[in-house]
């Protein structure tokens, strides 16, 4: 398992060997040599210039041009948005672009998309401004007839007074009407439009500010109207307004602009209208035509650009990420070669030199680029190599905490543990396939959904979409155990064991039931169900079951922290922490685990609680017919004087041994063989820079006295935290039997058929929402929690650091 060991080292049980090399590299083939890494994506730059700024570093030139480049791309983007256009997943052979040309090619389309945008922005201005003049032009024409039609009719009904002589026809009229034309007063108006939501308080203010002395005229334009400024489509009103006068001239004017108002010229004149409206007529069409034409030209070249985006894109992302790269490299002494150091996988050594000799070729190097492995005072980062498979349970660990370099990794085990975990409380196969069948699917369709984008709650089942699989596989083996399908049982592995002694024993209890055949094969006897003992009965086996599978798994906890400090060489741990923590642990819970299992096996009527609580009470008391087996009394006693003498094995010793190591390696600092007086310089000032602390006896002491207590504790309250197995379990079974019981059977019993759709549709919507989402949810979380807590407690520190090599696959996957 480890350097050293016997055991066969695993790809997922510990993280890759990591070491910490040099790469010293020619100028002239710096560049390529940084994207051939990149393209390798097993090496990890550190950071050699973190005294200067962004603006200091070589490259930051680069950087700039490639930002400039980065901006007209997303320029292009919006432009392909607007036309809605998405970049064209097939390759373009034939158009290999080098940086510079593209980018001329990118300056040259940004300014001929920036210059039609400007024209055709231009021309659709002026043709909005155009619609708005002939809307103008026909409503005013409007207001001018009728006001024509309705004075001509007025003159003739003032001549038919005339004949007859009327009496009753007002004076001041017949004086208005012999007036000279020449001394009239002459009318001025203003004709435009105004949005349809300002109309009324236009009017308003209009009226207050001449103090009535306007005349105002308005109609209503039933299609919305494209403003000419804003470019949006907006409700409109045409208006006339007729003034006296060059100071109400000046103020109708103003209030015009103030409300937004378009003003447009117009003639009484009916000749001169219809002139205008035929022109403005011709202009519009000839607008229209221009529009059209330079539309189709942007389109055509805007289609022109997304067939080459992503080409661009990824072009561009990655000669930013590579000068970025390069950023961090520093210079040798002669400014001749760029050195870089960083964290690289030991088995990627050969594919790393190989990538470095390509280069050197691929750029006409005279002298090769030099790969060496430095000594490493650090830690490395962990790195696992995982698929798509592994990666999400990879990922619920590191949630926790990233593991330590090289130690060992409960993602392995959680593989099979989680979903198991999460199946006992969820243990239900027709829920199992419900799950199986909804995450095969989104599995089959993995291709097509991993290049779209998702919305938060799909990514997440997305993602996680082996871990819920597994789930839902796991769910339908513990659902054969519980023989629950909608909590309904069947007979599946044979015919029930038992059977009714007479009709009447229906609705009694075992005593009721007599054996007449075998033992049912696999899981629970399908009897059980409906009858008055099962709550009893499934009660008691899921939370045996419950206790044995969590002392189970804590003790797996503990055997890889023996795991752990076998592999890091750690004597002390190994005996007095691995031995006392598994003789405290299996002396009680161990014990518990035992006493279930031989209460099974021979079907006694003992009470384990009475057991387990008189074992610390009473210890001497002779336990009657609660004795399981022959010696039962003097086990305990041996087991719980174990217990009480492996507190102080874990809290004494361990404290006393580390101080004793640390006064025997500073004993020995002070002499040191000739040929590694160079190394002894070199640890001399590693420690006084903080490489070692001194050793404080009152701090290990109390460290080591906290983590005796919290594992005391913790193995009752761990314990007893495995019991949200049996509770999850049971809440699940009687959640689906409400559902089955009371809606769809009830709905059933009514022999109506409007009743039983409208039962089955709750009984689907119910079993869906609460069943399969939210209970789903609520095991996976108590799941989580169970393998956080409970299991990686036990051996788990995960104070390491991820592995980020420089990959432009991971590039490629960030968004700009």
């Amino acid at each position: 398992m480890g350097e050293g060991g016997s055991l066969p080292t695993m790809d997922l049980m510990r993280s890759e060997p990591m070491q910490l090399a040099r790469i010293i590299i020619p100028m002239e083939s710096a560049h390529r040599t940084i994207s051939y890494l990149g393209d390798l994506g097993l090496f990890q730059f550190k950071d050699l210039n973190t005294g200067k700024s962004p603006f200091q570093r070589t490259f930051a030139t680069q950087i700039k041009r490639s930002g400039e480049m980065a901006r007209k791309l997303r320029f292009f983007k919006d432009q392909m948005m607007k036309a809605g256009l998405f970049a064209s997943s097939w390759p373009s052979y034939g158009s290999e672009f080098s940086l510079d040309e593209l980018e001329v090619k990118l300056g040259e389309l940004e300014a001929e998309l920036t210059e039609m945008n400007a024209n055709t922005e231009k021309l659709q201005r002026a043709y909005n401004e155009l619609l708005e003049y002939k809307l103008v032009l026909q409503k005013a024409s409007e207001f001018f007839h009728r006001a024509q039609s309705s004075a001509t009719s007025q003159q003739r009904e003032y001549g038919d007074r005339l004949v007859e002589g009327s009496m009753d026809s007002p004076l001041l009229l017949e004086q208005e009407m012999t007036t000279d034309i020449s001394k009239q007063v002459k009318l001025g108006f203003v004709s435009g439009l105004v949005p349809r939501d300002k109309s009324m308080a236009f009017e308003r203010i209009l009226f207050r500010a001449t103090r009535g002395n306007v005349f105002l005229k308005q109609d209503v334009v039933q299609e919305p109207v494209c403003d000419p400024v804003q470019g949006e489509k907006v409700e409109k009103n045409v208006f006339v307004v007729f003034y006296s006068g060059e100071r109400a001239k000046n103020k109708v004017l103003k209030i015009c602009d103030a409300f937004g108002a378009n003003r447009y010229p117009f003639t009484d004149d009916i000749g001169k209208r219809q002139q205008m409206i035929t022109e403005v007529s011709g202009k519009l069409s000839e607008l229209k035509t221009t529009i059209d034409v330079g539309t189709l030209h942007w389109s055509s070249v805007v289609q022109s650009i997304a067939n080459q985006f992503d080409q661009w894109n990824n072009l561009v992302k990655k000669e930013k990420s590579i000068y970025h790269t390069l950023n961090t490299l520093s210079f040798d002494v002669t400014k001749k070669c760029l050195v870089a150091e960083g964290w690289c996988p030991v088995f990627a050594t050969s594919q790393i030199q190989n990538a470095l000799q390509k280069a050197t070729i691929d750029s006409n190097s005279q002298v090769g680029a030099i790969f060496e492995i430095l000594h490493a005072k650090e830690s490395p980062p962990t790195y696992f190599r995982t698929n798509k498979f592994t990666s999400a349970f990879q990922e619920i660990v590191d949630a926790y905490g990233v593991a330590k370099y090289r130690e060992a990794n409960p993602g392995l085990y959680t593989i099979v543990t989680f979903p198991f975990l999460f199946a006992v409380m969820f243990g239900d196969w027709g829920h199992g396939i419900c799950l199986f069948l909804a995450t095969l699917f989104l599995i089959i369709r993995e291709k097509k959904y991993s290049s779209q984008k998702l919305g938060d709650i799909m990514e997440m089942a997305f993602g996680g979409r082996y871990v819920i699989i597994m789930m839902s596989i796991f769910s339908i083996y513990t659902g054969f155990i519980y023989n629950e399908f909608f909590s309904v049982p069947f007979e599946l592995f044979g015919r029930s064991a038992y059977d009714c002694r007479d009709p009447s024993c229906k609705d009694a209890t075992t005593i009721g039931m007599i054996k007449v055949r075998e033992t049912y094969p696999f899981g629970v006897d399908p009897i059980w169900h409906g009858t008055r003992s099962e709550l009893p009965f499934l009660n008691s086996l899921k939370m045996k079951m419950s206790i044995l599978l969590g002392v189970a798994q804590m003790n797996l906890g503990i055997i890889l922290s023996y795991y752990n400090a076998k592999f890091f060489k750690n004597d002390i741990n190994i005996w007095y922490q691995f031995v006392p923590q598994m003789i405290f642990l299996n002396s009680l819970f161990g014990y518990l685990s035992l006493l279930i299992i031989v209460k099974w096996c021979t079907g006694s009527q003992a009470d384990l609680y009475h057991i387990l609580i008189y074992m610390f009470l009473s210890p001497m008391d002779d336990l009657g017919e609660n004795q399981l087996f022959w010696g039962q009394k003097y086990l305990q006693i041996l087991l719980l004087l174990s217990a009480l003498v492996a507190v102080p094995w874990m809290l004494i010793p361990k404290p006393l041994l580390l101080k004793k190591q640390y006064e025997e390696r500073h004993q020995g600092q002070s002499y040191a063989p000739l040929h590694s007086l160079d190394e002894n310089i070199e640890s001399e000032m590693y420690e006084s820079h903080g490489g070692h602390e001194e050793f404080e006896f009152s701090e290990v002491l109390v460290h080591q006295l906290i983590h005796t207590i919290e594992f005391v504790l913790g193995s009752v309250s761990n314990t007893a935290s495995y019991l949200r197995l049996w509770a999850l379990s049971l809440a699940h079974s009687e959640l689906s039997s409400v559902f089955y019981e009371k809606v769809l059977l009830l709905a059933w019993g009514y022999n109506s058929v409007v009743i039983l759709i409208i039962g089955i549709i709750v009984f689907v919507f119910a079993t869906v929402g609460v069943l399969l989402v939210m209970e789903t949810l609520s095991a996976f979380l108590h799941a989580l929690r169970l393998h956080w807590v409970e299991f990686q407690n036990k051996f788990y520190e995960g104070d390491g650091y991820k592995f980020h090599p420089f990959s432009f696959a991971s590039v490629g996957e960030e968004d700009d």
